[in-house]
């Protein structure tokens, strides 16, 4: 990490993307980010690297009240920077597992070598570190000036607060990616000054974080209404609680390094397995589903499952935790969409892999002999979440300037006497697997019409993922899944609008362990947490090492059908489990250990 990347600290304080705080009526994220959508998250320069007119110095900075709130959004904005669709420049995180296959497949890029298994640290993205320090580093600066602020005390109590979290939040970036990394603790370090570079185990970066999250959470309110929402609360302490120390207790960090000795072992996860850190995921989560406020969004009035829908086009609901706030948009619209929908540089497309994960109504898999699933009509029936998932052959879909419904041809059209495809949307025109993305999209927003925009924020943490964490962490406790796992999975079912939604009685843990990862492939799809829980569960052997596939529509005198293709195969490679450690950082100091097969 360069010290000197924040030699002038306010840089940026003109800039529309800081402006967060000071807007009028808007003390935080609600009406002012027109240049801070998560698709340039994880693009944009560094907030401390910008050039503006203005001139701060630190002191001058945190002198003046409104440029110190200033200061601290730009420590929010690059919150969800690393699920960003358009991370890696086609497909994001994605496109590095069996979710989806990315665009711009010729290039040389993060998710390609993801896809290939040739990880590199001296071309892989830099981002998770850079990003992630960066913020750390700007979360100092503002907790070591903010005694000396010109705000009200409860004011600098919360900012505190936040901050905490913030800081808290980058270094569990850092976690998942790369394992144990250096912790900077309260310090500042300048040009000058030996700055420390040695990793520091994964139990202290745990222990660490949770204690941050912990105290954090002391100091805020549980949920935040009005002009306040969308600032860090106590529930999404405790909800980024959770995920860390589910994570902590997965295969892949409790005692299942890749490393295979020390320091490294110890570095990359607990040296040994330990039964009692699933209790400690099950009580955090616990803390979320017993406390007030948060539940699923349910609303089936209009359509089985329509809350699933729903609640990614609300601005706030019970379900959302926390979010990526901004403005009215219609970014995800101009990523997934089919090209005729105004979309030029889109974004992932589903494999068939994923597809197939996704059962029928009745809540059975579609290769159950009972489950009813006709591969001439491979879309009747299916899960509600499925057709708010993906755009396949025949879906209908809002079009320009109508917004009528109108049904996207991704078929070949085998009655035409040139055999050629049915246009923009089709099938290895448009999309290299069949598919299109429709998670999150608005089904009457169209990415190039101007009249219609939605609400919605990008969300980080659901309470569905909450629900999902407490099952999982629970079965894998107990022996054998009691009641409270059942409910809990159950309920996620029930809301997706399955029918029947329960599941056979007599599970086993085995059992449950499969209907528990598969609802976490379907529920959390394209929301950031398929290419790190196939590697917690240490499962990406299977998973991502293998041919992928998509789905040929062909449309005949007698019909249309359906014929498999082959779309890439996946190399994985075990050391993909965690992330290199760029190159051009670990040469800075040979303390600073490269993670193993690197």
């Amino acid at each position: 990490m360069n010290p000197n990347v924040e030699k002038r600290i306010v840089h940026a304080c003109s800039s529309p993307l800081n402006k967060l705080f000071v807007m009028k009526k808007c003390k935080f994220f609600l009406t002012s980010l027109a240049a801070c959508t998560f698709l340039y998250a994880c693009q944009k320069d560094s907030f401390l690297d910008q050039t503006s007119s203005t001139d701060l110095n630190e002191q001058a900075v945190f002198a003046d009240s409104a440029y110190t709130l200033d200061f601290l959004s730009g420590i929010y904005a690059d919150i969800g920077f690393a699920t960003a669709p358009k991370r890696f420049g086609g497909g994001g995180l994605d496109a590095c597992t069996d979710e989806a296959e990315g665009a711009s497949s010729g290039a040389i890029n993060t998710y390609i070598q993801f896809a290939t298994g040739t990880v590199n640290p001296d071309i892989i993205t830099d981002d998770a570190w850079r990003v992630s320090y960066s913020n750390i580093r700007r979360s100092n600066i503002l907790l070591k000036n903010l005694p000396n602020t010109e705000l009200k005390e409860n004011t600098k109590k919360r900012i505190k607060a936040e901050t905490r979290f913030l800081r808290a939040y980058y270094y569990f970036i850092l976690l998942e990616h790369y394992g144990g990394v250096t912790l900077m603790g309260d310090s500042v370090y300048n040009s000058k000054d030996i700055v420390p570079s040695a990793r520091n185990t994964f139990k202290e970066c745990v222990d660490y974080i949770v204690s941050e999250l912990n105290a954090a959470a002391a100091d805020l309110p549980w949920i935040h209404v009005g002009d306040e929402y969308g600032r860090i609360n106590g529930a999404a302490c405790k909800g980024l609680k959770t995920r860390v120390l589910l994570y902590a207790a997965s295969p892949l960090f409790n005692g299942g390094s890749i490393a295979t000795a020390e320091p490294l072992k110890s570095i990359t996860s607990y040296p040994s397995y330990d039964k009692d850190r699933w209790k400690l995921a099950q009580d955090a989560a616990l803390e979320i589903l017993s406390g007030p406020y948060y539940s699923l969004h349910i609303n089936n009035s209009t359509e089985p499952g329509y809350g699933f829908y729903e609640v990614f086009h609300l601005r706030s609901s019970t379900e959302l935790i926390l979010a990526r706030m901004q403005k009215a948009n219609r970014d995800l619209e101009a990523v997934w969409n089919p090209p005729t929908h105004g979309v030029d540089n889109p974004g992932a497309y589903p494999y068939l892999e994923l597809v197939n994960a996704f059962g029928m109504r009745n809540g059975k898999n579609i290769d159950d002999e009972d489950s009813g699933y006709d591969q001439t009509q491979p879309y009747k029936d299916r899960d509600p979440r499925f057709a708010n998932t993906f755009t396949r052959d025949q879906s209908l879909v809002y079009h320009t300037p109508e917004l009528i419904r109108i049904p996207v041809n991704i078929y070949i059209d085998k009655t035409n006497p040139n055999n050629v495809t049915s246009g923009q949307n089709a099938i290895y025109k448009g999309t290299p697997t069949g598919y299109y993305t429709f998670k999150m999209l608005h089904r009457e927003v169209v990415a190039n019409w101007f009249n219609v925009v939605t609400p919605r924020c990008f969300p980080i943490i659901r309470y569905a993922e909450v629900l999902l964490n407490f099952a999982e962490a629970r079965n894998e406790y107990l022996d054998a899944p009691d009641q409270q796992v059942y409910d809990a999975v159950e309920r996620i079912r029930q809301r997706a609008g399955l029918s029947p939604y329960q599941l056979p009685t007599g599970l086993t843990q085995e059992d449950m362990r499969k209907v528990i990862r598969n609802e976490r492939q379907k529920e959390l799809a394209f929301e950031g947490h398929r290419f790190f829980d196939v590697r917690r569960w240490k499962i990406s052997e299977e998973t991502d090492n293998r041919l992928m596939h998509g789905t040929e529509p062909v449309k005949t005198a007698s019909g249309t059908t359906y014929n498999t293709i082959e779309v890439r195969k996946h190399n994985f490679n075990p050391r993909m489990y965690l992330w290199p450690i760029p190159q051009a950082e670990v040469v800075k100091s040979a303390q600073l250990l490269q993670n193993p097969g690197y």
